[in-house]
């Protein structure tokens, strides 16, 4: 039997811009040998022409740039989101839109549980209860005697009920961190901003490692979501990667139907800049094609959503105090400084725009310690940076990955609540970042919002909100280049640009099988392109075997 595999479709959107459309690709162990026509492949050799996707469209894998795995895991817990979600399963959970409604799902959850079990929920999202906050009373009232966390749809807060706190020894007077709530009789009320102060707490109510990383099982389910949106590459942002987690990944990973390229990224967190940088360069050297080791995240603050994200002047809409400092600017230095000199690239997460001058002030002196050409240094989220910003960004060589899925699920809170009308309008600024010259990715951050590349194109496209506005129209971006940051332009952000993100000779075989051409659809009808699966690495696999 020939070696090599020429696959028929309907239509290839190779990306490649010498050569953007094609009928066949020709793969051979499991890289692409070339696309174009049948007769042009045929001078390759003997070869098995595969028809199956005659009448779909490929495009290549998607990459996205800023997911977590633990969206597999998280699903074991209670939903308490305020949007309808899909499981991995295929079900469809109901949003909750009142502290009631949560309240009654925990309450039906707690109530089938054993005794000796905590109760864990996720997706939390009280800027649509009118802000309230959730407090440990809250929580009391579905249990006192079983420990309750709630991990909001941020990620960077948790509540948890009196008797969370009681078992993490939180439960008294004298705690003093701005990232722990506390109430008149200095007592904390069960609010825990930041996952420095709500991780110790994590073990006893049901988030351990699970609140940053995948255990095996989620890993698998995380893999098939991949499937069903056609990812083919995918980042978890912000792992802890000791060493049974390593072991693990490593392991699943290997298997020859595992179906996506994982690409961890380690999390500074409970280290010293020295020991993250010793731990990195550790796991450059175990790394393989399928699991890409060998980055860092560092987190500067948190949400605006949250209102943990740092803004400058003249701060929040609302006059919310400013947030918090997730990172001492003298650790990012060192950071900085220290992945520079070794060749570690960095991806740092900033929401507000005081975030986002705490990093550029820092690597510009870093750069000049150590000048590191084609570093690629990532602004992750980034969501405020003004026009002088991304100047800036573009003068440091950093690539930016904007939250384009925002303008949808928080768009309307942000202009009513957060940071304005103005500034509302040009968050996630795709169109100023192109025009500037800043490399561009676009994200999902699942399981801050669902896994899904096509979605996230329609949104940076017609930037329309959960209320149906049109919000920032001068930040559009065409379609061609929101497919672009969901193929190229996530894959640039990772130094993978020569290996995936576009369809042509030397690459591996990674495709996104389509039904429809998403070149040719409306704008508007992008996000509902059915996708019928993958191939990754010359193997197939079908949407709905997941």
């Amino acid at each position: 039997m020939p070696d090599i595999q020429i696959f028929a479709a309907r239509k290839i959107v190779t990306m490649n811009p010498a050569r953007p459309e094609a009928t066949h690709v020709a793969v051979r162990e499991g890289r692409i040998l070339g696309a174009g026509t049948l007769a042009e492949l045929d001078g390759w050799g003997d070869y098995t022409l595969d028809e199956r996707f005659i009448d779909k469209v490929l495009m290549p894998g998607f990459v996205e740039g800023h997911a977590h795995a633990m969206e597999g895991t998280l699903w074991r817990n209670v939903y308490l989101g305020y949007f309808d979600r899909v499981d991995p399963n295929g079900k469809m959970w109901s949003g909750l839109k009142t502290l009631d409604a949560v309240l009654d799902r925990l309450k039906e959850a707690e109530a089938a549980l054993p005794a000796d079990v905590p109760l864990s929920g996720f997706q939390l999202d009280p800027i649509y209860m009118d802000n309230i906050t959730v407090t440990r009373d809250d929580l009391d009232k579905v249990s006192a005697t079983r420990p309750i966390g709630i991990l909001h749809a941020s990620g960077h807060i948790m509540n948890v009920n009196t008797k969370a706190l009681e078992l993490a020894g939180l439960l008294r007077t004298g705690v003093n961190h701005p990232g722990v709530e506390l109430g008149a009789d200095g007592m904390p009320i069960g609010v825990l901003k930041s996952p420095e102060v709500y991780m110790p707490v994590g073990p006893h109510v049901g988030f351990n490692r699970s609140a940053t990383d995948a255990d095996e099982g989620g890993l698998r389910d995380f893999a098939r979501l991949c499937v069903r949106t056609g990812t083919t590459t995918v980042t978890d942002l912000a792992s802890r990667l000791d060493d049974d987690a390593v072991d693990m990944m490593l392991r699943v990973t290997g298997e020859k139907t595992f179906p996506a390229r994982v690409v961890p990224l380690k999390f500074f967190m409970g280290h010293t800049p020295e020991e993250l940088i010793d731990r990195v360069l550790e796991l450059r050297g175990k790394a393989t094609d399928m699991l890409r080791l060998g980055r860092i995240k560092a987190i500067a603050d948190g949400s605006i959503q949250g209102f943990s994200a740092r803004l400058k002047w003249p701060g929040y809409y609302n006059g919310a105090p400013n947030g918090l400092w997730y990172i001492a600017p003298e650790q990012l230095a060192e950071i900085y400084e220290r992945a520079l000199e070794v060749g570690i690239p960095v991806h740092t997460h900033t929401n507000g725009d005081e975030a986002t001058e705490l990093v550029l002030d820092t690597l510009g002196p870093a750069l000049q310690a150590h000048p590191r050409p084609d570093h690629r240094f990532t602004l992750q989220h980034c969501q405020l940076a003004d026009a002088a910003q991304f100047r800036r960004m573009k003068e440091l060589g950093m690539c930016v990955n904007l939250f384009a899925n925002h303008h949808f699920y928080w768009g309307d809170e942000h202009y009513r609540l957060t940071v304005g009308p103005e500034r509302a309008t040009r968050m996630n600024a795709c169109r100023t970042a192109l025009d500037t010259g800043v490399p561009l990715a676009i994200h999902s951050d699942a399981p801050v919002t669902p896994l899904g590349p096509l979605f996230t194109a329609w949104a940076a496209v017609n930037r329309i909100t959960a209320s149906g506005r049109t919000q920032g129209e001068e930040e559009k971006i065409s379609v061609a280049d929101a497919l672009r940051a969901i193929t190229m332009g996530a894959a640039y952000t990772l130094h993978l640009d020569s290996e995936v993100g576009s369809i042509e000779t030397g690459k591996r075989a990674d495709f996104a099988v389509l039904e429809y051409d998403p070149t040719e659809v409306a704008p508007d009808a992008l996000k509902d392109v059915p996708v019928w699966g993958t191939v990754q690495g010359g193997r197939i696999f079908a949407a709905a075997d997941q």
